[in-house]
């Protein structure tokens, strides 16, 4: 009986050893490499014909649309000019106010060539840390390079792993961080591309001393999350210096550390600077936020 037990309990282990074995392998098999790719972009994932058409020109697409909100404004300001004579009250100068308008004109009209030029200095900000850490370590600084050392210590022998090991619940810990990446990366990649839409409304908006918090407001989220793929190469230069071995615990728990970390870079930047939040929480607690909800 004792010997029955034992079989359906060590079939039941290795089941579930063998399904979750399989899902970390097809994880870090599938994100291997497409989350530099979602990290460190460049001006261009701003190379598409739609894009560039739903910017438009003065005639046409976003741009119309602003340049008919700057003839608004300036029809808004010419009323309130007149009512200020009648009723003595005090606003913004002429002079000013043209001035504001042909900068906040100037900046909406070349929006998408700005925003091409703030990319890529933070793409070019990144490479700069990434070829530092080239030269000191002799490898590529990129999340690619860190799922293969992280696999090489964590090693799953025939994509086999036991859970109930601490080799295994790091394993486990480390893939669904990984998956928390992806998304937490693909959101932020289709966030920059929402505010890079933005960017003239966010212009036009500092026609008016009023409105000016919109153009502050967009700028510092648009710059919190491109300054993510200036942090993380640092996070990973620290992890590429310290030496590994794949038997020592420490080691793993590092690896973890490191992570994690790369999870909440999102949020250390927003507590420095503001900006918007792409965290995702696929762990317990967050399918229990969700549940609840």
């Amino acid at each position: 009986m004792e010997n029955v037990q034992l079989n359906i309990s060590q079939i039941i282990t290795e089941t579930i050893n063998n399904l979750f074995s399989n899902l970390f392998s097809s994880i870090d098999n599938s994100l291997y490499s497409i989350l530099d790719d979602l990290l460190f972009i460049n001006s261009d994932i701003l190379d598409n014909k739609y894009i560039e058409k739903i910017f438009g020109s003065s005639t046409s697409g976003l741009l119309l649309i602003c340049n008919s909100l700057l003839i608004g404004f300036c029809i808004y300001y010419g009323f309130k000019l007149l009512l200020s004579y009648i009723t003595l009250s005090e606003i913004q100068k002429p002079n000013q106010f043209i001035f504001k308008t042909f900068i906040s004109a100037f900046f909406m009209n070349f929006s998408f060539f700005i925003i091409k030029l703030i990319i890529d200095l933070s793409s070019n900000l990144s490479l700069a840390i990434r070829e530092v850490g080239e030269i000191v370590f002799n490898k590529n600084i990129c999340l690619s390079t860190l799922i293969q050392e992280i696999n090489s210590t964590i090693y799953m022998e025939n994509n086999s792993i036991n859970l109930f090991t601490i080799s295994g619940l790091t394993k486990s810990l480390i893939s669904v961080g990984l998956l928390n990446l992806a998304i937490s990366y693909a959101l932020r990649y289709v966030m920059i591309k929402l505010f890079v839409y933005l960017s003239p409304f966010a212009f036009i908006s500092l026609i008016d001393t009023s409105s000016m918090w919109i153009f502050k407001s967009w700028l510092k989220l648009f710059l919190s999350m491109l300054m993510l793929q200036i942090v993380v190469p640092i996070i990973l230069l620290i992890s590429f210096s310290i030496d590994f071995n794949s038997q020592d615990v420490f080691s793993k728990l590092i690896y973890v550390g490191t992570i994690y970390s790369l999870i909440k870079a999102n949020s250390f930047i927003k507590e420095f600077m503001g900006g918007l939040s792409t965290d995702v929480n696929l762990g317990i607690s967050g399918f229990k936020n969700f549940l609840t909800k």
